[in-house]
């Protein structure tokens, strides 16, 4: 099994029925996978929604009108704090679970498989990672093969 940070604080959410959604223990072990080696102390939210929920979530801060599967929010600290004081937040994931469902049926992976590709691929977002330009997202997208095989999970761009 991973080892991750030495404190991981994740809370879960669910704004949809649980059928077919992981439990939040999955949840946190694929962003523990994703920080192990990367960062001590961490505390994040992850929030499971529908596509309504999502849609507005993306309209609403990336100017897209549509569900995605996932969307980061990195954690503004606040300014001022004493020298030396660090705030384990991270900041939160949204998973919409109608998409993650779509997508996984079409690409033929495992629904569980879909969640933790993406629940990496959130978190290294939240880290700072970014897939901008071709250079950034071949190491980004390598890094998440990296972590996905750790946790036993094929790479999700085989067929990318």
């Amino acid at each position: 099994m991973t080892k991750g940070p030495s404190r991981l604080d994740v809370a879960v959410g669910y704004a949809v029925p649980r059928k077919g959604v992981p439990a939040a223990q999955s949840f946190r072990k694929w962003v523990s996978a994703a920080l192990a080696g990367r960062i001590r102390e961490a505390d994040l939210a992850v929030r499971v929604v529908g596509a309504a929920e999502g849609r507005a979530l993306n309209r609403h801060y990336r100017g897209r009108d549509y569900a995605t599967n996932v969307l980061s929010f990195p954690a503004e600290l606040p300014e001022g704090l004493p020298e030396g004081v660090r705030l384990p937040l991270l900041g939160d994931l949204v998973i919409c679970a109608p998409v993650v469902a779509r997508e996984a049926r079409q690409q033929g992976k495992a629904p569980a498989a879909h969640y933790a590709h993406l629940t990496v691929h959130g978190t290294l977002h939240l880290l700072g990672w970014n897939h901008e330009d071709p250079r950034e997202a071949e190491c980004m997208e390598q890094l998440e093969r990296e972590i996905l095989a750790g946790l036993g999970i094929a790479d999700p761009y085989l067929d990318a």
